[in-house]
């Protein structure tokens, strides 16, 4: 029997990169297989879209209207940070390259759509996972709002405030339906959250083979340094901001701010979808795709080891140990969910059950 899934598990990201990474190996070396097999095989590289319209139904439905105060303020925090430090970026990045996008020198591939798909989406299993270690029950609750975040949505949104985007607001209504669709069967039927709940995770590795099938390896290597600094970029740039607002806002002590400063699984297809919505960012997207999941990989690999370091000595920081202290709490019961990286986001309302992806 081989241990397929484990492997995975063991991969920062692997339910979403490893199929992302074997469909553009497909794309590669052989790109005309799919439309030559043709019929189911043909959907499976090329069904992005109504995959992930049924993942964003399944996702919606995760999204509980119950939720305590202290969790509402908690991701509410952290949701509205991290979007106003990808519109603040995406403004200056747009200040200083017309045009948002980087056509020549080391910074080659570089835009305002890499940069803004991988700052404004939490990995939301991934900070669970550690605020479930570090912090308190209500830290780790406040995946549920930050959820929002998913998707082409908020991308679509903060570029258009820059003036980079235009589309169409009927268009943008459906974008969001399918989600809204989600929440309201969730809401109105606790069993229809759990059972379309359990869709999220067995839907990410097919809409990722489906979005690699788009993608030409050699971009990913050709991506893969400017990809690790994009990764190391976006932990520095959206943890100062999500620390302080996490202490003076959220009363925490910082340890949630930096363990929601990675980037999400979902983001990898957020670069393809924008595009399909406004052209204009046709030409960008295939290697904000390869940035975007190079930088999945790279926060998933960082931000546990500086999260379990903050959380360690944040007694020590002055404006951090006048809050209560998330890891004293923690540490009164035993860890249940180890932070080594679960790339995609949860499937159920209970932090302590998150898979690892």
């Amino acid at each position: 029997m081989l241990p397929i899934k484990k492997t995975l598990d063991r991969i920062p990201g692997g339910l979403m990169l490893v199929p992302l990474f074997l469909g553009s190996l497909v794309n590669t070396l052989v790109p005309k297989l799919p439309g030559t097999l043709g019929s189911f095989t043909e959907g499976l590289a090329t069904g992005t879209v109504p995959i992930l319209a049924v993942w964003f139904v399944c996702l919606g439905a995760t999204i509980s209207l119950r939720a305590t105060g202290t969790v509402l303020r908690k991701s509410g925090t952290l949701l509205l940070t991290k979007l106003a430090t990808a519109w603040l970026v995406a403004v200056v990045f747009t200040a200083l390259v017309p045009g948002g996008h980087i056509t020549h020198g080391i910074l080659a591939g570089l835009s305002t759509l890499a940069l803004v798909a991988a700052m404004d989406m939490t990995n939301t299993g991934l900070y669970a996972s550690l605020m479930n270690q570090f912090g308190t029950k209500e830290e780790a609750g406040a995946f549920v709002l930050m959820n929002i975040e998913s998707g082409p949505l908020m991308t679509l949104l903060v570029l258009g405030s820059t003036g980079l985007a235009s589309f169409d607001p009927v268009i943008l209504v459906g974008l969001i339906l399918p989600f809204v669709l989600g929440y309201a069967l969730g809401n109105l039927d606790p069993r229809m959250r759990d059972f379309l709940g359990a869709g999220v995770q067995p839907l990410i590795p097919f809409f990722a083979f489906a979005l690699g099938c788009g993608v030409d390896l050699t971009v990913i290597l050709r991506t893969g340094l400017l990809g690790i600094a994009l990764g190391l970029a976006v932990i520095v740039i959206t943890s100062i901001p999500l620390i302080l607002c996490d202490i003076v806002i959220g009363r925490g002590n910082g340890t949630a701010g930096i363990a929601a400063s990675s980037t999400a699984g979902a983001a990898v297809a957020t670069p393809q979808l924008v595009a399909a919505v406004s052209p204009q960012f046709r030409p960008m997207a295939e290697t904000a795709t390869s940035l975007v999941a190079t930088s999945l990989i790279v926060t998933s690999l960082v931000v546990p080891v500086i999260t379990a370091l903050w959380a360690r000595n944040a007694h020590r920081i002055p404006l951090a140990r006048r809050r209560p202290s998330a890891l004293a709490a923690s540490q009164s019961a035993a860890p249940t969910t180890s932070p080594s990286a679960a790339a995609a986001e949860p499937t159920t309302s209970d932090p302590s059950r998150l898979p690892r992806a």
